[in-house]
């Protein structure tokens, strides 16, 4: 074999802060601090701050390969313990807060966490943790000391002490030497939302984290350079943000941290102010940007492009920002199995001369493959099914940002080579992919699949629903049959029950509109914002079966 001639250099994240000092150090990062106020920095003084971090984290005794958890929101702070965990050679442990306590004490456990570093709104349930999570030598509020929550206090570290970050951080040198680590060391670690059983952990490498970024960058992915304005609405504790943390070091971008807040008012009045280009995050967080735009009378002025993920566009949403205010909306799938990145809906140049209608169909579709990523769908039996974008099957992928084993798991997740990623989906001939529904959602009814998603998709379009769900619940008849779930606009007024299911009418063919409807005050959702099917079928799976006892009565 002739090899090639090239240096070799490792993918590290400890170079993507280096490169973001060296050429970027003036672009700016504008956080809102959980003490309040808005700080404006730049990319330069979060490269200090990382050094500073790292050195801290090196006093208490964390060495590589340790785990050093987070339970924080989207800050400055959080943003530059991104570099400072994973550059020093230790393993960044994203912990969504939203979580049920349980499993965020199962997550810090098995991930044997040694330093938890936490916003200070979630002190108190940093309090109840600590007893419970044995591993963790120190509790870091990430405030100062001013602003720590009173029923906190600073002790010594062997008593479990809960201390200020920026106190600890004063005495720290702003200049460390990261280590030149193999780039397959593990860098983070981010466990799945755990809707069923415990959470499951999937441990990113430097180099899988590094070629994810580079990937995302790309004109047909988010398209992302130094002239943009960022604001991730999706969590840093979610999957890295998508990867737009590392993005942001890469280009220079200019990044935008919202906190905790993340309402319509709050959001505008941060992208105004801030020239924000693009943002990114679920469909509900732009339904309230939506109402605040609309109450306003006007986009923010600098808003270009809207990349909507972790659950199914609504049309009807893409539709009002598109036509409403001109701004671009991109559709994207992944999971945190994928880093999470796996497709984007980019058009393609024959598009252009599409009908609306045509395109309109098109644009909810989760879109193609970022290079790097290969996915396939197959039968019941593995069979490969032909790209038609009609014909529905299991969804694969692979790739060298794709789990391949959960983490502290002998087992391993792909099969072949390939992750079933537990969603059902079609395909086109250009490569376009659609989730149909997942796997465990999709509603089988006489033989004939139903999809879940393509209904709530129709519902969500009526003026008069503000959410809505689909379930497959039992029938004596077709085995399962559509159930639809609604919150009402207006809890006072809803529309009747006929006027939602004749909206169906001409939407899908007559026998996949569901047989009934429930009216709800909310739905449930995971701490990432999914909605929660599985408590749906526990409270209404039966609905149709005791419909039917009642009228023999």
């Amino acid at each position: 074999m002739l090899t090639g001639q090239m240096q070799n250099h490792p993918l590290l994240i400890s170079s993507l802060i280096e490169h973001a000092k060296r050429y970027h150090g003036d672009s700016k990062v504008i956080s809102r601090l959980p003490e309040g106020g808005t700080l404006v920095t730049d990319l330069s003084e979060i490269h200090r701050r990382a050094c500073m971090g790292a050195n801290l984290l090196h006093r208490f005794g964390i060495s590589q390969s340790d785990r050093v958890g987070t339970l924080a929101w989207n800050s400055s702070r959080h943003f530059e313990l991104y570099f400072a965990v994973s550059g020093m050679g230790a393993v960044l442990n994203t912990i969504n807060p939203r979580l049920f306590e349980d499993q965020i004490a199962y997550i810090i456990n098995h991930a044997n966490d040694k330093v938890i570093l936490f916003d200070p709104n979630v002190a108190e349930l940093c309090k109840r943790l600590a007893p419970r999570c044995p591993s963790v030598r120190a509790w870091i509020c990430l405030a100062p000391p001013e602003a720590m929550p009173t029923s906190i206090f600073t002790a010594s570290v062997d008593s479990g002490a809960f201390l200020s970050y920026e106190a600890e951080l004063a005495s720290e040198r702003d200049q460390f030497a990261w280590p030149l680590l193999d780039e397959e060391t593990a860098a983070s670690l981010c466990y799945t939302s755990g809707t069923t059983g415990n959470p499951k952990g999937v441990l990113y490498s430097h180099r899988s984290t590094v070629l994810h970024a580079l990937s995302i960058l790309a004109p047909d992915a988010f398209a992302i350079s130094a002239k943009d304005s960022i604001l991730p609405v999706v969590p840093m504790f979610h999957v890295n943000a998508w990867g737009f943390p590392y993005a942001v070091a890469m280009t220079g971008a200019d990044f935008v941290l919202p906190g905790q807040k993340l309402d319509g008012d709050n959001l505008f009045d941060l992208m105004d102010e801030f020239n924000v280009t693009k943002t990114a995050g679920v469909p509900t967080v732009w339904q309230s940007l939506l109402d605040t735009m609309r109450k306003r009378g006007r986009k923010p002025a600098s808003l270009e492009n809207v990349i909507i993920g972790g659950s199914a566009a609504p049309i009807a949403l893409v539709d009002a920002l598109e036509t409403e205010f001109n701004i671009s909306v991109n559709t994207a799938w992944g999971m945190t199995e994928l880093s999470p990145v796996g497709t984007v809906n980019k058009l393609k140049p024959k598009h252009q001369g599409w009908d609306s209608s045509q395109l309109r169909s098109l644009k909810v579709r989760q879109g193609r493959p970022i290079f790097g990523i290969e996915l396939s769908i197959v039968d019941g039996n593995g069979q490969p099914i032909s790209w038609d974008g009609k014909t529905p099957g299991n969804l694969l992928a692979r790739g060298p940002w794709v789990c391949d084993r959960y983490y502290g798991s002998d087992q391993a997740a792909s099969v072949n080579g390939w992750f079933p990623t537990g969603d059902i989906a079609t395909m086109d001939h250009d490569g376009f992919m659609e989730i149909t529904d997942r796997s465990k959602d999709v509603i089988k009814s006489g033989g004939e699949w139903i999809s879940s998603i393509a209904l709530e998709n129709i519902a969500m379009n009526h003026p008069a629903i503000a959410e809505a769900a689909v379930i497959g619940a039992t029938h004596a008849t077709w085995g399962e049959r559509p159930l639809l779930i609604v919150v009402p606009r207006r809890l006072e007024a809803p529309p009747s029950r006929e006027e939602i299911l004749s909206f169906f009418k001409g939407g899908v063919a007559s026998w996949c509109i569901p047989d009934d409807v429930i009216f709800v005050k909310d739905l449930p959702h995971t701490g990432t914002g999914k909605l929660q099917k599985s408590v749906l079928r526990e409270l209404y799976s039966h609905h149709f079966l005791s419909t039917q006892d009642s009228s023999k009565k």
